[in-house]
């Protein structure tokens, strides 16, 4: 997959989006490869977390606008079927992902390389981070689902102010806003998203999926409905193998060894 490198660093997956000649623009290609490594991972057992980020100066300038266009010219069906749609279904897949997927926004992070900043669960910037909601600059609206996900971010009006707009912001305005979990220099950044990843990686799998499954099903639940889902997730591990080796462990005021299981 000459678009996307793929890594395996122990049980951390490192993804590296690949067009640096294109900025690591978001093709249907490179969606496609994106959405085959996460399936070849979600049950591979030796892969317990993953890191996302790209190539020379950008994590990624967004969607391929010059591929998408002559969907843009067919019209509606077309432009939704073959540019929005696999947008919106990377996004959902990395969102939804079992494992923490991290991402490490190396550089630009516009248009559609900002959707998929949102749709992962953790981010860290580099410092000379940049960020853009820019689809409006073109004439066009968020299609990666960012108009949905960028309010649970940062709140409505922080976010519509960004897709309005289509203005730039840097790293220290992500973090503000929520976007980001933390700031780092470029020279770290990489060494500390892996540093995350790995310690993910020693924590129990099946209970780091049921949380992540918690958070995502629970944000625009009720509070009401929002504890049953947290109960429906507590009933899925009570009675798996490395729940109760971890609270044997803790009992017993030793370390806990996880077996997956």
């Amino acid at each position: 997959m000459p678009n996307l490198l793929l890594e395996h660093c122990g049980p951390v997956a490192l993804l590296t989006l690949n067009r640096p000649e294109k900025l690591n623009a978001l093709n249907n290609d490179l969606i496609s490869a994106l959405t085959a490594a996460l399936d070849s991972m979600e049950f591979d057992r030796s892969v317990r977390a993953i890191v996302i980020t790209g190539t020379g100066r950008a994590f990624s300038a967004g969607a391929d606008i010059a591929e998408f266009q002559p969907h843009m010219k067919a019209g509606p069906p077309e432009a939704i079927a073959h540019f929005m749609r696999p947008g919106h279904q990377l996004t959902r897949r990395i969102e939804q992902f079992a494992k923490p997927v991290i991402a490490a926004i190396n550089g630009l992070a516009f248009g559609g390389g900002c959707e998929l900043v949102e749709s992962m669960h953790i981010a860290f910037a580099a410092d000379t981070a940049v960020f853009s909601k820019a689809e409006i600059n073109i004439g066009i609206i968020p299609t990666f689902g960012g108009t949905q996900r960028l309010p649970r971010h940062v709140g409505r009006k922080a976010a519509t102010e960004l897709i309005l707009s289509g203005r730039q912001f840097d790293a220290r305005e992500a973090l503000d806003l929520g976007l980001v979990n933390r700031i780092v220099t470029g020279r770290e950044l990489l060494k500390q998203a892996m540093a995350l990843a790995e310690d993910l990686a020693t924590k129990p799998p099946l209970t780091l999926a049921a949380a992540l499954w918690a958070v995502h099903h629970g944000m625009d639940a009720s509070i009401d409905d929002g504890l049953a889902i947290e109960e429906a997730a507590f009933a899925r591990i009570v009675p798996t193998k490395d729940a109760n080796e971890g609270v044997a462990a803790f009992v017993q005021k030793r370390r806990p060894e996880y077996s997956g299981l």
